[in-house]
């Protein structure tokens, strides 16, 4: 099922995104009956202010936390898995905490977030939520006491602060969310790998017979960036190979030459491939631009 693709993408996205301000681990088991965390991380000692930058996302990464994404729109029942999973983690930390004679904080507990990309009000109703004032829309807490929220992802403002947590949505939020990231600049820190993983759930998709309308959406929504980024990608590296042949051929340029042969066009790449072989000093490079 595309379900269980989906899901081993939000588990790798998370960990991405995550990874350099605790500890990430996917698919932690819980004791009592068997039962598998999605996400479970552990913020590093020194708390870095970089987290700004995944927003929404970072604000759940301020504290240890529990991070449960929901291909399909969650159910009572899943939601109430979540919960069990939270309430166990709580007792074995309290376990652990009684055996090295200690006190559990309540910042060493974990918060609970359910990541669902749809709910009714009537089923938020019955988990009797309510949203805070210094939180956005979509993020909805149970009392205090459960130490948990579920976050509505359609319900999400088209933010850059929420994008990072509406790349996990359906449909139209999803695409929207694609498109942004793409139009990250380059240096993003977190642009191309997010990409990457992007491209890689396309992929997968791809390769099974059983796929949903949406999913097939989603892979012709993704098909140009795609070829796009793999066309770039060629065309980059054909910079940096005319760009060796050039150093190796008159010795090291400086910065301003580089800078013109990196806008040059591919058309104009290739000739000057042609035509480098003839150089023998940075003037020839000089000329050959200036024409």
């Amino acid at each position: 099922m595309t379900r269980f693709i989906h899901d081993q993408f939000a588990k790798d996205y998370l960990e991405e995104l995550l990874k350099d301000y605790g500890e990430v681990k996917p698919s932690e088991k819980v004791s009592g009956e068997i039962k598998e965390i999605d996400v479970l991380f552990t913020p590093s000692a020194q708390q870095s202010s970089n987290l700004q930058i995944l927003g929404l996302l970072g604000r759940f990464a301020e504290c240890p936390a529990i991070i449960e994404p929901f291909r399909n729109p969650a159910s009572t029942d899943e939601i109430c898995d979540c919960i069990i999973k939270l309430l166990e983690v709580k007792a074995e930390l309290r376990r652990e905490a009684k055996a090295n004679k200690t006190k559990l904080q309540d910042s060493e507990i974990p918060k609970l977030w359910v990541l669902t990309p749809t709910i009714s009000e009537p089923k938020l109703s019955s988990f009797g939520t309510i949203q805070k004032e210094d939180w956005c829309t979509g993020v909805h807490f149970l009392p205090e006491a459960l130490r948990t929220a579920i976050v509505a992802i359609h319900q999400l403002p088209e933010i850059p602060e929420t994008l990072w947590l509406r790349l996990l949505g359906r449909g139209s939020k999803q695409e929207q969310a694609i498109i942004e990231l793409q139009a990250l600049p380059l240096n993003h820190p977190y642009q191309q790998a997010t990409l990457e993983l992007v491209y890689n759930l396309r992929e997968n998709l791809k390769l099974n017979q059983d796929i949903e309308e949406i999913d097939r959406e989603l892979i012709m929504r993704l098909e140009p960036l795609y070829q796009r980024d793999r066309e770039q990608a060629k065309f980059e590296g054909k910079q940096d190979l005319i760009l060796r042949q050039l150093n190796r051929r008159i010795g090291e340029i400086d910065a301003s030459l580089i800078e013109r042969v990196r806008g040059l066009s591919v058309e104009q790449l290739e000739n000057l491939g042609e035509a480098l072989l003839d150089f023998s000093s940075v003037a020839d490079l000089e000329a050959w631009l200036n024409q």
